[in-house]
């Protein structure tokens, strides 16, 4: 019997790592060459709060996290969006139907932190802007301001709020270019979503933008 207990318990510690390795998604390359130009993606970009129940493609959502953090100098990791002293504070997360994600920019990933969808949650802790569950994908953009305190101190706060500007509205145009709507919402909860999401104490959710096709 005792021989039994020892062989189940090694059996659990061994298969635990594989149980808990997170699901890792390597994303399609992204394209360099879009079908509009940077003028004609400003000029139709609205704010959209209606979508259609039509799912992104695996592409487009390469495309719009790599327009917002993807690395696009190799040699010095540089990514699409400028960065006060190149410190990256900032990190994304994808809700979907299929679950909850992280976007790792080095190696254009994402990874797997649930497989429920968090999409209604958002809804309650955004004061029920329902087109937030209606969107196929709603991107959470979170900032660490550590990082940035620990080189530039009290101007960390400006420096990264500039910085998911600039981030935001490359997915904004970027979403334009694939065809497809978004909005900018930062009303919300800011600890229901961060607790919902399980977020780590410092990342603080700043900015969600939903995507999809224009319900017309």
């Amino acid at each position: 019997m005792l021989k039994k207990v020892v062989i189940f318990l090694l059996t659990i510690i061994l298969l635990a790592p594989i149980a808990l390795a997170a699901k890792t998604i390597n994303l399609p390359a992204p394209s360099y060459k879009g079908k509009y130009s940077v003028e004609e993606t400003i000029v139709w970009r609205r704010s959209i709060r209606d979508y259609q129940n039509t799912n992104l493609s695996l592409q487009q959502i390469s495309q719009l996290l790599w327009s917002a953090q993807g690395i696009t100098d190799s040699e010095f990791g540089f990514r699409a969006a400028p960065s006060a002293g190149a410190l990256y504070p900032l990190t994304l997360y994808l809700l979907t139907k299929d679950g909850l994600f992280r976007y790792i920019p080095d190696g254009h990933k994402l990874v797997e932190i649930s497989s429920e969808d968090k999409r209604p949650m958002l809804v309650r802790a955004s004061l029920g802007q329902s087109f937030l569950r209606e969107a196929p994908a709603d991107i959470v953009i979170a900032g660490n301001f550590r990082i940035t305190e620990a080189k530039y101190g009290a101007r960390a706060y400006r420096y990264v709020l500039m910085e998911i500007g600039h981030v935001a509205e490359n997915i904004h145009l970027q979403a334009i270019s694939l065809g497809l709507s978004s909005i900018a919402v930062g009303a919300f909860w800011d600890n229901v979503v961060k607790k919902n999401l399980e977020l780590p104490d410092n990342h603080d959710p700043l900015y969600i933008i939903p995507i999809g096709y224009h319900k017309v």
